[in-house]
């Protein structure tokens, strides 16, 4: 894996940024907007999708940004997908942009979403999340490859590479028909490539400027791949943080969605915890569970910022080795991924000892900016967010799924309908694969059991710790202490071995933390996880089992039109809810997808169809 190197801020004497693409917003213009012949073109569109190769410091995107808010015909949804190979720093950024006057009422939000610099993609929303800045942070030469969008505008900087026909053969397949694109100018070896790739190409005045730019249109008549939905009508069973999520993505999208949920309120399965742990999990290969739990660590963190209601804590999370040897192997991820200090650390185990306030033998990673989220109140945030658009139904059991003409009907025990919709999204956790579509789902149930210490029963806490198991700050005066995990045991009764057994951990990681503590006197709670044989989300259209053979490849798939499935989060709920949401809604809306096509492929529930199907072995699970 190659380190992400930011890049650095050049000015001129009067200050002016000297970005790759230049600081004239009037050749930002020509280029990003009369290029592609926008504003015109998106004017009356559900959604218009540009891609640009090369962010710099977000001229062009402003300009975009800018043009879109003051056109009142302008589309309902604007996508732009931007590569950063050497990203700048949110200061750098916001330096450079004090340049552009004309743009000082977008550049702050900008500024204030600007992600942490890490490999892979990031996702921005703006104005309500009608206008989603997709940032790729790598080198496009190779990242095109691994991104999916349909795109109906480019705009291209003057890149030159040994792999230029490769490079532009990316930009031909991620084309939408009639795609244009603009440049302020290309070298010939990659006017020659982009001609081959089926672009044709031509020279244009600029307003303003004596040199001109070149503009293209794609001429192949491919059909259209990724079409919007008609019905945007949709079905979610089940109110936890899977279910509860997914229906705020889905009415952000503008969906009408029913959630059907059999207990009398949220959130009173897996996802009825006080709190739960919110932290990437770093490896030194960064291997798809890294990625897939930094990308929805900040998905979370920016889900949880536009949720009043939601409680947590950026408190900072302590995940000490667990020997020397566990111990050794976290110092060298830390020093393999070079990520940001502000995303994690190594601390010796003296810094982690003064941090905690307590002794310890190890140290490990320290995420600063990680913490505690109480999911139940996300649930309940992310339900209430679009009243308008989402009805749930509590003291709902569903028993069967049926399909119809309109699409999907969700019965109850007797056969009376409950809902009715274009689109079900499966979010039962340990209760799908009682359902006929899902009894192929490999997917077990784990039974977990947290114990709740009393406050005063200890020292406090400052930080999340975690080591064979985790221990949190206090939290309505109650510190949260866990988790068992038993497969096969579908006892729901709190059991006093197990809260024993937690408290047998934490004394393994804070060394006589709590050696006074009679596990006796504790209360607590169980609750079942629905965990996926590789420990990865299973997300996407629901495959049918019946059509299926072993040498089919994922993307031929068979599937049951209109069933999808949000599954398989195990005690990970938090940290990959809202990202999976998000990749739930790009699938179904056939809009750029927030992740890479491998993780895309690695989450989709088809996989376990599949005879090439991967399993786990080859990735690390830290799971505390």
């Amino acid at each position: 894996m190659d380190k992400l190197e930011p890049g650095r801020l050049d000015l001129a004497p009067d200050g002016t940024p000297l970005s790759p693409l230049g600081a004239n917003t009037e050749d930002a213009r020509n280029v990003s907007l009369d290029g592609n012949a926008l504003p015109q073109r998106w004017r009356g569109r559900e959604r218009f999708v540009i891609l640009q190769t090369d962010f710099g410091l977000g001229l062009n995107f402003l300009t975009l940004w800018q043009a879109w808010r003051d056109d009142p015909q302008r589309c309902g949804r604007l996508h732009v997908v931007s590569f950063a190979k050497h990203p700048y720093p949110a200061t750098d950024l916001a330096i450079a942009q004090r340049a552009w006057p004309e743009y000082a009422a977008l550049a702050p939000a900008l500024q204030q979403q600007w992600p942490v610099l890490t490999p892979g993609m990031h996702r921005l929303r703006f104005n309500g999340g009608q206008v989603i800045l997709t940032l790729v942070f790598g080198n496009p030469a190779s990242q095109l490859r691994a991104i999916e969008a349909s795109v109906d505008a480019y705009i291209l900087d003057d890149f030159s590479s040994d792999e230029n026909a490769e490079l532009c053969r990316s930009l031909s397949r991620l084309a939408a028909p009639g795609a244009t694109l603009a440049s302020p100018a290309v070298s010939e070896p990659v006017r020659a490539a982009l001609i081959a790739a089926e672009f044709d190409l031509a020279q244009r005045p600029a307003h303003g400027s004596d040199t001109p730019i070149l503009v293209g249109r794609l001429r192949s008549r491919r059909p259209v791949r990724h079409t919007p939905p008609v019905d945007r009508s949709a079905i979610v069973i089940g109110a936890g943080i899977a279910g509860s999520t997914s229906a705020h993505a889905l009415a952000a999208a503008g969906w009408q969605v029913t959630v059907l949920e059999q207990a009398s309120g949220p959130a009173t399965g897996a996802s009825c915890n006080l709190a739960g742990v919110l932290r990437p999990l770093p490896s030194a290969d960064d291997n798809r569970l890294s990625r897939l739990t930094r990308a929805g660590y900040l998905a979370t963190r920016a889900l949880l910022a536009q949720l009043p209601g939601a409680r947590w804590a950026t408190c900072g999370v302590i995940h000490l080795g667990r020997e020397p040897i566990h111990e050794e192997q976290q110092r060298r991820a830390i020093e393999q991924l070079g990520f940001p200090a502000e995303l994690m650390q190594f601390v010796e185990a003296d810094e982690a000892s003064r941090r905690i306030g307590w002794p310890v033998d190890t140290g490990g990673w320290w995420f600063p900016n990680g913490g505690w989220v109480q999911p139940s109140s996300v649930c309940r945030a992310a339900l209430a967010a679009f009243p308008e658009r989402i009805r749930v139904r509590y003291g709902t059991p569903v028993a069967r799924l049926q399909k119809c003409e309109a699409g999907w009907q969700a019965l109850n025990s007797d056969g009376t309908q409950l809902a009715e919709a274009a689109v079900v999204v499966m979010a039962s956790g340990a209760a799908a694969p009682h359902f006929e579509q899902f009894t192929w789902l490999p997917q077990r149930t784990a039974r977990g059991q947290v114990t709740h210490l009393p406050a005063n029963a200890t020292r406090p806490l400052k930080h999340v710790i975690c080591k064979l198991g985790y221990a949190m700050p206090d939290v309505d005066g109650l510190r949260l202490l866990g988790a068992t995990l038993q497969y096969a045991d579908p006892d729901p009764s709190v059991r006093m071995a197990d809260h024993q057994e937690n408290l047998t951990r934490l004394n393994l990681g804070l060394p006589g933390f709590v050696a006074d503590v009679d596990s006796s006197t504790l209360s607590g709670r169980v609750g079942f996880r629905p965990m996926s044989p590789d420990r990865l989300p299973i997300v996407g259209p629901v495959p049918d089992p019946t059509a299926a053979t072993p040498n089919t490849r994922l993307h031929n798939l068979p599937r049951q039109p209109g069933l999808w499935c949000v599954q398989g989060y195990g005690a990970r709920g938090i940290v990959w809810s809202a990202l999976m949401a998000d990749l739930l809604v790009s699938r179904l809306e056939g809009e750029p997808l927030p992740v890479e096509n491998d993780l895309v492929d690695a989450c989709d529930p088809g996989r376990f169809l599949l005879k090439e199907a991967r399993r786990f072995s080859d990735e690390s699970d830290d799971t505390p």
